[in-house]
């Protein structure tokens, strides 16, 4: 089965058994990927709290919930090493003006041969252009 990166939104929804129907049909076509940065993002998140898009609003429960399954994060969820990455994103950071997370999420989609998956209220014109300009699937996901 081909593979999908996925970024900090998607995960936490795979995470938390709350995969929306477009994520949904996806992950039945393809497993699973994300990137350091995007993990890093969530975990951030999940310990955190202090509002934001990702689990401000979650409760308390809820969040500890999702902080044991990233903390036990399954094999089935591939994570690109950085060091396999690295020079291929200062390439694209500096061809795109990427951020590091960015540059890490186009790199891994390219590492992987696999689309690139956002959240549809996170879609990015650099990181779009720049999946465009490598030749690679970008799609937002609605959740």
């Amino acid at each position: 089965m081909s593979q999908v990166v996925l970024d900090d939104h998607l995960l936490r929804d795979l995470l938390a058994d709350e995969a929306g129907s477009d994520l949904a049909r996806t992950l039945a076509e393809h497993s699973p990927a994300t990137t350091n940065l995007y993990l890093v993002r969530l975990c951030r998140s999940v310990v955190t709290a202090a509002g934001g898009a990702l689990t401000g609003s979650w409760p308390r429960a809820a969040r500890h919930a999702l902080g044991r399954r990233l903390a036990t994060l399954s094999e089935d969820i591939e994570v690109v090493p950085m060091r396999v990455l690295a020079f291929r994103m200062a390439e694209l950071a500096d061809s795109y003006r990427l951020s590091s997370l960015g540059a890490e999420a186009v790199a891994a989609a390219e590492h992987l041969a696999a689309p690139l998956c956002v959240w549809s209220g996170d879609d990015g014109p650099r990181i779009r252009a720049a999946m465009a300009g490598i030749g690679a699937e970008y799609r937002p996901v609605d959740a």
